[in-house]
């Protein structure tokens, strides 16, 4: 079993899916006529610009709503994962430096695609007899291209990953990185979160927007503030590790402290790969949750998502590459060590208590991602059985959350791996199909 599930996720996660992916983001991006470039003054006026000015983003106008703010923060809180930690580490361990390269490349156009999926998230979002919106990419698939069979396949695949990479895998990270650092053992760690978990989850959509906004910036700003303790320190070393970045990105091979270097294709995979395990643009997840918002242009909603992959993958992740990098730790020994060791070791070579800073980083992170895909988890099960169907599946899924903490899940996130990509599939043939719906600012 475990090795079909191992096959399963090489071949989900193979060459063609990565340059589906990209493929994607660079059509919207050539449509948009550039937009994340060519309009940047556009989309940061509405998104950060709105915020300093407290403009539509504080108080949603009905109760059904959530504010545009509420919504982002909901679907940064599941992007930004362990794997804006331990995805980065990997990604240099097994790419080289060069990786963060097509890391970027693969943010830049995956802004568009995020921009595209919101768009036609609150274009074809409906109220139901409550008046609770209802809107994802299964709705999209459903109402717009009339496809209920590819937004079925969409819905099963996301319930599923949402309980292995969006539960079990994060309650795993946290229980390991608290134990390590602390002493503190998984069934406390896991009893304690599953209560929380429980606690935020039992509010509905409200509370679970509020929590997170409330969360995702204070996390945010945590995290980056010990990067920028790091960086600081290593100041002399920040241009050169920009310099190794972009000289590795291109060579077809280079030497790495001595041993054997890597080849432009790991870059590429790595880079890649690792940016869209990130931001998850493509995916459709956070759609659900963009959905929700307040805002009645569908060109606005698509902008805080373009902020979104900017926040996620060019920030938080460009910072832990350049702390791993200037920090000067043996990313290339990657048979020795693991992304979250290695990415503590580079915060503890300034911060005497750099590892426990980590682990209690990584533990929030984890915890603001279960958050976030529960909500992606409950919006398919209520598109797939109704309100009694999500009845059932917040119960299943506060119930594993300590099972979760104390298994160590390599199957489970091979298994989440190939679900997520199997997401990708009907919902990036939906963008192509409809996409010529998308409009942009500016742009007829």
């Amino acid at each position: 079993m475990a090795n079909f599930i191992h096959s399963l996720q090489e071949f989900v996660w193979g060459r063609g899916m990565l340059v589906f992916f990209l493929g994607a983001g660079i059509w919207f991006t050539i449509r948009s006529g550039f937009f994340q470039i060519t309009k940047i003054h556009i989309w940061t006026a509405n998104t950060i610009g709105a915020l300093k000015k407290g403009k539509k983003t504080k108080n949603a106008k009905e109760t059904a709503s959530v504010t545009q703010f509420q919504s982002f923060c909901t679907a940064l809180a599941a992007t930004l994962g362990t794997g804006n930690i331990t995805g980065v580490a990997t990604a240099l361990m097994f790419g080289g430096p060069g990786a963060i390269f097509w890391m970027w490349v693969s943010a830049f156009f995956g802004m568009m695609t995020t921009y595209a999926e919101n768009f036609l998230g609150i274009k074809y979002r409906y109220k139901d007899e409550k008046g609770q919106w209802k809107g994802g990419a299964m709705v999209y698939m459903e109402r717009g291209l009339g496809c209920k069979p590819l937004a079925v396949a969409f819905a099963v695949c996301c319930l599923g990953a949402s309980f292995g990479m969006g539960n079990m895998v994060q309650g795993n990270s946290m229980a390991v990185g608290l134990e390590k650092a602390f002493h503190v053992p998984a069934f406390l760690s896991g009893s304690l979160c599953m209560i929380v978990v429980a606690v935020v989850l039992t509010g509905g959509m409200k509370r679970i927007a509020i929590f997170t906004e409330r969360l995702v910036p204070v996390m945010a700003a945590i995290y980056l503030a010990g990067a920028m303790l790091v960086l600081f320190f290593y100041r002399d070393r920040i241009a050169g590790a920009f310099a190794l970045i972009f000289q590795e990105a291109f060579r077809s091979s280079a030497a790495v402290g001595g041993v054997a270097g890597y080849s432009m294709k790991q870059a590429v995979r790595m880079g890649i790969a690792r940016g869209i395990f990130s931001n998850e643009a493509g995916l459709g997840s956070s759609v659900m949750a963009h959905a929700q918002s307040d805002v009645e242009d569908p060109k606005i909603q698509g902008m805080w998502g373009i902020l979104e992959v900017f926040i996620d993958t060019v920030l938080v992740c460009t910072i832990t590459a350049l702390v791993i990098l200037v920090s000067q730790v043996p990313y290339w020994q990657a048979g020795d060590i693991d992304g979250t060791t290695l990415t503590g070791m580079a915060f503890a070579s300034v911060i005497p208590w750099g590892k426990e800073f980590l682990a209690g980083a990584t533990a929030l992170f984890a915890f603001a991602t279960m958050i976030g895909w529960f909500y992606f988890g409950a919006q398919t099960a209520d598109y797939l059985a109704g309100e009694k169907g999500v009845k059932v599946y917040r119960f299943c899924y506060i119930l594993i959350t300590l099972p979760g903490c104390m298994i160590a899940p390599t199957m489970i996130w091979e298994l989440s791996d190939a679900l997520n990509g199997m997401m990708a599939v009907p919902n990036l043939l939906a963008l192509f199909f409809l996409g010529k719906e998308v409009a942009y600012v500016g742009k007829k």
